[in-house]
């Protein structure tokens, strides 16, 4: 498969705290960000993530919840992000997310492909993954299982679909 370089996969994931970040509880979690976060920008095909000063997102949220913390990343191409999420540290600390994060129902991860240099946004990202969740896979969001190739058709979400729901 030939890559469009006109295009970049964009991801977020969203995780609902179990406890506040500087309780013990998620201390493990919140050691490992900093040699994670370095994994992930050494890795072959990323291209960019959502950080603050500290070098982290733990202080931005979805949908204004303070226990929604936000990961949002740009990668070459699916390969590559998956290549990132399940090895090393990374691994690990998703095999003990339930540890950290409440069990959800509902999608809490999308993936859809943005224009080469292209930095979305989390209102970006939260329509993404709200879009999803009314509509299933499709071009304009997608996940891991069901993917899209760069470049198809994305139509615009529907208006019953940028209405955060009632529980997230």
């Amino acid at each position: 498969m030939t890559l469009d370089t006109a295009f970049e996969l964009a991801q977020v994931n969203i995780a609902r705290l179990k406890h506040p970040l500087d309780s013990p509880e998620l201390k493990d979690f919140v050691d490992a960000l900093d040699p994670v976060n370095a994994v992930a920008e050494a890795a072959d095909g990323f291209v960019w993530r959502l950080k603050n000063d500290a070098g982290n997102s733990t202080d931005v949220y979805a949908f204004g919840d303070e226990w929604l913390i936000v990961n949002l990343s740009v990668w070459r191409d699916a390969n590559a992000l998956a290549a990132f999420m399940y090895q090393g540290q990374h691994r690990e600390l998703l095999s003990r997310r339930h540890e950290f994060f409440e069990r959800v129902k509902e999608a809490m991860t999308t993936l859809w492909w943005v224009e080469a240099g292209h930095r979305p946004t989390v209102a970006e990202a939260e329509e993404r993954l709200l879009h999803l969740r009314a509509h299933g896979p499709t071009p304009y969001a997608f996940d891991l299982r069901r993917s899209f190739p760069p470049g198809a058709a994305q139509p615009q979400p529907q208006p019953e679909a940028v209405h955060a729901p009632d529980a997230v």
